[in-house]
């Protein structure tokens, strides 16, 4: 069964949070890796495809074989979260069913803020909606959760008031999951807008009373930031977004890896398991600091191999060490 306490996790990021990103991250010491949510539509409609050329298993389309969703069991099974988007028990339960045999615990997206999530009753709308929210979470418990053996946890904002936040974090602990991650702004915060750690304490008392996890979200940049809110707030553990994003790096002890390297590493992943030019590209110009001449190069390759040979060339790394030129990490 996955374990909760202690640890320092993956966000999970649309785009950003498949595979190679995965990987990375559990190479510089990420302890739970959280998928990019999937819609409980889409999964119902994927069919599972053992990969013997990756030792993969890759969950595709039956309409056209398109992959929704790749993982590495002998890598990442016992640490990965399965993130979904619903609205609906049923679907919910019948989407999951898809993958719970292959992921480590299953976790149901209720923060996202953006339109086409909540537009359809999904993510963050799901928190004005705490009847339905309750009803996803115990079935799922009850029909996915316990029959495979693995946990469901959720992820939430937090609302205008105490007593709101409260109200519903204490009907959520009732429903049988093991774990509740907190993002610490409302829904309609930038995420540049400073967090907000007022409510943390007692969510996670809350939680605690419930004898389940907490986790925090929110301008977590660094393993070092996991001991201060878990000694600060009685938090169990810390999700990173942006600063991963950024940098993958920041799950390691110590400084930050030189953003070049990083970069170079991320590629390697990302051919190894076979992802396209499109999502190395979207990936890596995340992590490439914005004037660098490397990030308009990368934004117009073409192909992987190319974007290879960008980041070899000998010249980037003294135009780098001329520059001084380094990453800013923020969540």
């Amino acid at each position: 069964m996955l374990e909760y306490h202690g640890k320092l996790v993956l966000a999970p990021m649309v785009r950003v949070s498949e595979l190679p990103m995965r990987a990375l991250s559990i190479k510089y010491g990420c302890d739970l890796v959280w998928g990019p949510e999937i819609v409980d539509k889409k999964m119902i409609h994927m069919k599972r495809i053992w990969n013997d050329r990756l030792q993969c298993v890759d969950f595709v389309q039956k309409s056209d074989e398109k992959l929704v969703f790749r993982t590495n069991p002998a890598l990442e099974k016992s640490r990965l979260v399965f993130q979904m988007g619903t609205a609906d028990s049923k679907l919910a339960v019948e989407a999951a069913k898809v993958v719970a045999a292959d992921v480590g615990a299953i976790d149901v997206n209720s923060g996202c803020p953006k339109h086409f999530s909540v537009h359809g009753g999904m993510g963050a709308a799901l928190l004005r909606t705490p009847d339905k929210l309750v009803d996803i979470l115990t079935s799922l418990v009850e029909e996915v959760g316990k029959p495979f053996g693995i946990p469901i946890s959720v992820k939430i904002r937090i609302l205008e008031d105490a007593e709101k936040t409260y109200g519903l974090v204490r009907r959520l602990v009732m429903t049988g999951i093991s774990c509740l991650t907190v993002h610490c702004r409302t829904t309609p915060m930038r995420p540049r807008e400073p967090a907000i750690y007022t409510y943390l304490e007692g969510i996670a008392q809350i939680c605690h009373e419930a004898g389940i996890c907490c986790y925090v979200n929110g301008d977590v940049g660094c393993r070092d930031n996991l001991q201060l809110f878990m000694k600060n707030y009685g938090v169990d553990g810390a999700m990173i977004a942006r600063g991963a994003e950024a940098n993958p790096s920041c799950f390691q002890t110590g400084p930050l890896a030189p953003w070049l390297d990083v970069c170079k590493e991320f590629l390697k992943m990302c051919k190894k398991y076979e992802y396209t030019n499109s999502h190395a590209k979207f990936c890596l110009t995340k992590m490439i600091p914005g004037k660098d001449p490397l990030y308009q190069q990368i934004a117009q390759a073409k192909s992987l191999d190319e974007m290879e040979a960008m980041l070899d060339n000998p010249l980037i790394k003294e135009q780098i060490k001329s520059s001084k030129t380094s990453t800013a990490v923020s969540v």
